[in-house]
Protein backbone atom coordinates (compact mmCIF):
# COMPACT_ATOMS: atom_id res chain seq x y z
CA UNK A 1 0.00 0.00 0.00
CA UNK A 2 1.39 3.18 -1.01
CA UNK A 3 1.77 6.05 1.67
CA UNK A 4 -0.95 8.57 0.20
CA UNK A 5 -3.14 5.47 0.81
CA UNK A 6 -1.53 4.47 4.53
CA UNK A 7 -2.50 8.44 5.39
CA UNK A 8 -5.84 8.48 4.01
CA UNK A 9 -6.83 5.32 5.80
CA UNK A 10 -5.36 6.79 9.23
CA UNK A 11 -7.06 9.62 8.88
CA UNK A 12 -10.32 8.16 8.28
CA UNK A 13 -10.02 5.50 10.99
CA UNK A 14 -9.43 7.79 13.62
CA UNK A 15 -12.58 9.12 12.62
CA UNK A 16 -14.58 6.77 11.68
CA UNK A 17 -16.53 6.14 14.86
CA UNK A 18 -18.12 9.33 15.62
CA UNK A 19 -18.19 10.68 11.73
CA UNK A 20 -21.92 11.15 11.74
CA UNK A 21 -22.18 12.34 15.31
CA UNK A 22 -19.78 15.34 14.06
CA UNK A 23 -21.64 15.93 10.74
CA UNK A 24 -25.33 15.58 11.54
CA UNK A 25 -27.31 18.03 9.55
CA UNK A 26 -25.55 16.69 6.11
CA UNK A 27 -28.46 14.37 5.05
CA UNK A 28 -31.13 16.99 2.80
CA UNK A 29 -28.02 18.27 0.92
CA UNK A 30 -26.88 14.94 0.19
CA UNK A 31 -29.80 14.22 -0.91
CA UNK A 32 -30.36 17.52 -2.99
CA UNK A 33 -27.12 16.48 -4.65
CA UNK A 34 -28.18 13.26 -5.30
CA UNK A 35 -31.19 14.41 -7.33
CA UNK A 36 -29.01 16.32 -9.25
CA UNK A 37 -27.63 13.15 -10.99
CA UNK A 38 -30.99 12.63 -12.93
CA UNK A 39 -30.62 8.39 -12.09
CA UNK A 40 -34.16 6.76 -12.96
CA UNK A 41 -35.64 3.23 -12.09
CA UNK A 42 -32.97 0.34 -12.35
CA UNK A 43 -29.63 2.39 -12.72
CA UNK A 44 -26.50 1.67 -11.86
CA UNK A 45 -24.63 3.58 -9.22
CA UNK A 46 -21.61 4.03 -7.40
CA UNK A 47 -20.78 5.72 -4.47
CA UNK A 48 -16.66 6.16 -4.72
CA UNK A 49 -15.26 7.16 -1.30
CA UNK A 50 -18.71 6.38 0.81
CA UNK A 51 -17.05 6.50 4.14
CA UNK A 52 -20.02 5.82 6.19
CA UNK A 53 -22.51 5.66 3.38
CA UNK A 54 -24.43 8.47 3.88
CA UNK A 55 -25.33 9.14 0.08
CA UNK A 56 -26.50 5.42 0.13
CA UNK A 57 -29.82 5.75 1.36
CA UNK A 58 -30.79 8.40 -1.06
CA UNK A 59 -29.48 6.60 -4.00
CA UNK A 60 -31.50 3.55 -3.60
CA UNK A 61 -34.35 5.96 -3.39
CA UNK A 62 -33.20 7.08 -6.58
CA UNK A 63 -32.49 4.12 -8.72
CA UNK A 64 -35.19 2.09 -6.73
CA UNK A 65 -35.33 -1.74 -5.79
CA UNK A 66 -34.55 -2.86 -8.74
CA UNK A 67 -31.03 -1.01 -9.63
CA UNK A 68 -27.61 -1.52 -8.67
CA UNK A 69 -26.37 0.51 -5.66
CA UNK A 70 -22.11 0.35 -4.96
CA UNK A 71 -20.42 2.10 -1.92
CA UNK A 72 -16.18 1.67 -2.14
CA UNK A 73 -13.89 3.10 -0.09
CA UNK A 74 -10.40 2.09 1.44
CA UNK A 75 -11.00 2.35 5.10
CA UNK A 76 -12.34 -0.57 6.67
CA UNK A 77 -13.38 1.89 9.80
CA UNK A 78 -15.61 3.96 7.54
CA UNK A 79 -17.30 0.70 6.62
CA UNK A 80 -17.82 -0.82 9.42
CA UNK A 81 -19.53 2.29 10.41
CA UNK A 82 -21.91 2.40 7.19
CA UNK A 83 -22.85 -1.24 7.81
CA UNK A 84 -23.60 -0.52 11.31
CA UNK A 85 -25.86 2.17 10.66
CA UNK A 86 -27.80 -0.02 8.40
CA UNK A 87 -26.47 1.57 5.33
CA UNK A 88 -25.34 -1.65 3.80
CA UNK A 89 -28.80 -2.45 2.90
CA UNK A 90 -29.00 0.41 0.59
CA UNK A 91 -25.72 -0.68 -1.30
CA UNK A 92 -23.00 -3.33 -1.98
CA UNK A 93 -20.51 -1.95 0.58
CA UNK A 94 -16.74 -2.99 -1.40
CA UNK A 95 -13.36 -2.46 0.17
CA UNK A 96 -11.11 -1.32 -2.89
CA UNK A 97 -9.22 2.12 -3.92
CA UNK A 98 -10.89 4.22 -6.71
CA UNK A 99 -7.78 3.87 -8.29
CA UNK A 100 -8.77 0.23 -9.39
CA UNK A 101 -11.95 -0.52 -9.38
CA UNK A 102 -13.17 -4.50 -9.35
CA UNK A 103 -15.91 -2.97 -12.23
CA UNK A 104 -16.51 -3.92 -15.42
CA UNK A 105 -15.52 -0.83 -17.77
CA UNK A 106 -18.71 0.94 -18.96
CA UNK A 107 -21.09 -0.67 -16.40
CA UNK A 108 -22.57 2.32 -14.51
CA UNK A 109 -24.57 5.51 -14.93
CA UNK A 110 -23.35 7.55 -12.46
CA UNK A 111 -20.69 8.00 -9.87
CA UNK A 112 -21.46 10.20 -6.70
CA UNK A 113 -18.26 11.34 -4.94
CA UNK A 114 -18.54 13.18 -1.93
CA UNK A 115 -15.37 15.26 -0.60
CA UNK A 116 -13.04 12.66 -2.70
CA UNK A 117 -11.02 15.00 -5.19
CA UNK A 118 -8.75 15.95 -2.19
CA UNK A 119 -7.71 12.80 -0.97
CA UNK A 120 -7.30 11.40 -4.67
CA UNK A 121 -2.92 10.60 -4.71
CA UNK A 122 -3.33 11.29 -8.45
CA UNK A 123 -6.53 13.20 -9.38
CA UNK A 124 -5.75 12.68 -12.73
CA UNK A 125 -5.39 9.16 -13.56
CA UNK A 126 -8.01 8.30 -10.79
CA UNK A 127 -10.59 10.18 -12.49
CA UNK A 128 -9.92 8.08 -16.18
CA UNK A 129 -10.84 4.87 -13.70
CA UNK A 130 -13.59 6.47 -12.86
CA UNK A 131 -14.89 7.58 -15.78
CA UNK A 132 -13.82 3.76 -17.22
CA UNK A 133 -16.47 2.22 -15.49
CA UNK A 134 -19.23 4.28 -16.48
CA UNK A 135 -21.02 4.11 -19.67
CA UNK A 136 -20.80 7.01 -22.46
CA UNK A 137 -23.30 9.81 -21.63
CA UNK A 138 -23.18 8.88 -18.06
CA UNK A 139 -22.75 11.67 -15.04
CA UNK A 140 -20.06 12.13 -12.60
CA UNK A 141 -20.55 14.28 -9.49
CA UNK A 142 -18.02 15.54 -7.20
CA UNK A 143 -19.53 16.97 -4.11
CA UNK A 144 -19.40 18.45 -0.71
CA UNK A 145 -22.07 19.83 1.79
CA UNK A 146 -20.10 22.84 2.36
CA UNK A 147 -18.43 25.23 -0.15
CA UNK A 148 -14.82 25.54 -0.43
CA UNK A 149 -14.37 29.43 1.28
CA UNK A 150 -16.59 27.43 4.41
CA UNK A 151 -14.47 24.57 4.64
CA UNK A 152 -11.10 26.35 4.18
CA UNK A 153 -12.52 28.42 7.08
CA UNK A 154 -13.48 25.53 9.25
CA UNK A 155 -9.84 23.83 8.54
CA UNK A 156 -8.05 26.59 9.46
CA UNK A 157 -6.69 28.04 5.81
CA UNK A 158 -7.26 30.52 3.52
CA UNK A 159 -7.99 29.14 -0.19
CA UNK A 160 -5.54 29.29 -2.78
CA UNK A 161 -5.00 29.48 -6.49
CA UNK A 162 -4.08 25.76 -7.01
CA UNK A 163 -7.12 24.29 -4.97
CA UNK A 164 -7.86 21.60 -7.71
CA UNK A 165 -11.51 22.36 -6.65
CA UNK A 166 -11.55 25.87 -7.99
CA UNK A 167 -13.52 26.38 -11.14
CA UNK A 168 -10.56 26.15 -13.71
CA UNK A 169 -8.39 23.88 -12.16
CA UNK A 170 -11.19 21.23 -11.86
CA UNK A 171 -12.93 22.00 -15.55
CA UNK A 172 -8.80 21.00 -16.39
CA UNK A 173 -8.78 18.50 -14.71
CA UNK A 174 -11.80 16.65 -16.21
CA UNK A 175 -11.41 17.44 -19.11
CA UNK A 176 -7.78 15.79 -19.31
CA UNK A 177 -9.58 13.04 -17.59
CA UNK A 178 -12.34 12.97 -20.60
CA UNK A 179 -15.23 13.97 -18.35
CA UNK A 180 -16.92 17.34 -19.68
CA UNK A 181 -18.21 19.33 -16.59
CA UNK A 182 -21.54 20.24 -17.41
CA UNK A 183 -21.96 22.85 -13.94
CA UNK A 184 -20.18 24.26 -11.40
CA UNK A 185 -21.96 25.44 -7.63
CA UNK A 186 -19.84 26.50 -5.24
CA UNK A 187 -21.74 28.09 -2.33
CA UNK A 188 -21.64 28.61 2.06
CA UNK A 189 -23.85 25.56 1.37
CA UNK A 190 -23.05 22.89 -0.49
CA UNK A 191 -20.05 22.33 -3.34
CA UNK A 192 -21.41 20.49 -6.75
CA UNK A 193 -19.87 19.87 -9.96
CA UNK A 194 -21.50 17.68 -12.40
CA UNK A 195 -19.65 16.39 -15.10
CA UNK A 196 -20.63 13.90 -18.23
CA UNK A 197 -18.77 10.85 -20.19
CA UNK A 198 -19.70 12.06 -23.93
CA UNK A 199 -17.04 9.50 -25.52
Amino acid sequence: MSDDHTHVQEFFSARAADWDRRFPDDGPAYAAAVAELGLREGGRVLDAGCGTGRALPALRAAVGPSGVVLGADLTPAMLREAARAGRDRDGTLLLTDVAALPLRSSSLDAVFAAGLIAHLPQPGENLREIRRVVRRGGVLALFHPIGRAALAARQGHELTPDDLRAEPNLRALLTGAGWRMTSYADEDTRFLALAVRDA
